[in-house]
C-alpha cells in the first residue's frame, strides 16, 4: 500500500506553472476594479491561447470508450461532468472500483485536457498498482484489499465548480484521501489556495483560526480528538501552499484534511470553514471568497 500512496503522492505533485498564480490574481483584481467603478464585476475572459499555453495534455479515450460515458448532473449551462471510465475487480477478497471523472464545456479546452488527462492516468496507475499488489498477496498466500475512488460536486455555480475526488483504501482498516480542483468557468482558470492571496501571510492567519478551533470542539465534545504531543500539544502546526482546498458556493473558503492526518481514523476527513473576515486584509480581492 506504501507503493500506491507514494503513486499518488507523484501525481498530487504535478507541477502547476508559477505564472498561474499571477495570472489568477490579475483576474481577481481586475474584477475588483470593474465592481468598484461600476458596482458590478463584468466578465473578463484570458486569451484562450495565452491559458491554454499553462496547460497541456489530451484524453487518450478509444471511440468506443468516447460512446459508452455516462452523464451526470449538469453544471451550469454548458459545464458538465461525465463518469468516462469504470476500473473494477471483483474477488473473493480483492474489491475495486475506480470510477474517473471528466470536465466537458470548458472554453480553454487545454485546462480540461489536462484535468481530464490526469484523472484517468491516476485511475490507470493507481488499478496498475493495486493488481500488482494482489499478486503479490496472491504469491505470499492470499490477503484482503479493497480500493474505491469516485467523486462529487461540492460547489456548482455560474462562476464556480468545485469537484472532490476521494480514494478509499481498504486493508484491515481504511484509510480516505481527498483532492479537490476548484474552477472559475467564467474565465476558464484553475484556481490554485496561493493565488487567492496578496502574499504567504494568509498561512498564518489560517493556521491560528484552525487551531483555536480545534481546541473549540475539543472543549465543546469529549468525542472530537486531534493529534497532540505531550510538549507541544496540537500536533498540527501549519497548512502547506497546496494544501486541499474548495470554494463553497456561498464564497467561503474550506480547508480539508485526510482522514489519519490531523486526527484519528474515526473522526474522518476533517474539514474547517475559514471565516471570510478574518481573511479580508489578505486576500487579493474578493471575486472569490467573500
Amino acid at each position: 500500500m506504501k507503493q500506491i500512496k507514494t503513486l499518488k503522492k507523484e501525481y498530487d505533485d504535478i507541477e502547476i506553472p508559477a505564472e498561474l498564480d499571477e495570472i489568477v490574481r490579475q483576474s481577481i483584481r481586475k474584477a475588483a476594479g470593474e465592481k468598484k467603478n461600476r458596482s458590478f464585476v463584468k466578465r473578463y475572459v484570458l486569451s484562450s491561447a495565452a491559458a491554454a499555453a499553462l496547460f497541456v495534455g489530451s484524453i487518450n479515450a478509444s471511440p468506443a470508450l468516447a460512446n459508452s460515458l455516462v452523464k451526470i448532473p449538469v453544471l451550469g449551462p454548458f459545464v458538465e461532468v461525465l463518469t468516462v471510465q469504470t476500473l473494477t475487480m471483483d474477488e473473493e477478497t480483492y474489491q475495486a472500483n475506480l470510477e474517473t471523472p471528466a470536465i466537458s464545456g470548458l472554453e480553454n479546452e487545454g485546462l480540461q485536457s489536462a484535468l481530464n488527462d490526469k484523472y484517468i492516468e491516476e485511475n490507470k496507475e493507481l488499478f496498475k498498482q493495486f493488481k500488482e499488489d494482489v499478486g503479490d498477496m496472491e504469491e505470499a498466500g492470499s490477503g484482503h484489499l479493497g480500493i474505491d475512488t469516485g467523486y462529487e460536486v461540492k460547489t456548482d455555480t455560474a462562476q464556480l465548480l468545485s469537484i472532490a475526488r476521494y480514494e478509499v483504501i481498504t486493508a484491515g482498516s481504511s484509510s480516505v484521501v481527498m483532492q479537490y480542483d476548484t474552477i472559475d468557468k467564467q474565465n476558464n482558470i484553475l484556481i490554485t489556495l496561493p493565488s487567492l492571496f496578496k502574499d504567504d501571510s494568509y498561512m498564518a492567519v489560517i493556521n491560528s483560526y484552525i487551531q483555536d478551533e480545534m481546541k473549540r470542539q475539543m472543549a465543546r465534545d469529549g468525542n472530537t480528538v486531534y493529534f497532540s504531543t505531550e510538549e507541544e500539544g496540537l500536533a498540527f502546526s501549519s497548512i502547506q501552499p497546496d494544501q486541499s482546498f474548495y470554494i463553497t458556493a456561498d464564497h467561503k473558503l474550506v480547508i480539508s484534511f485526510d482522514e489519519y492526518e490531523i486526527a484519528p481514523g474515526y473522526m474522518g476527513v476533517v474539514t474547517f470553514e475559514i471565516p471570510s473576515d478574518i481573511l479580508s486584509d489578505v486576500l487579493v480581492g474578493d471575486t472569490y471568497i467573500r
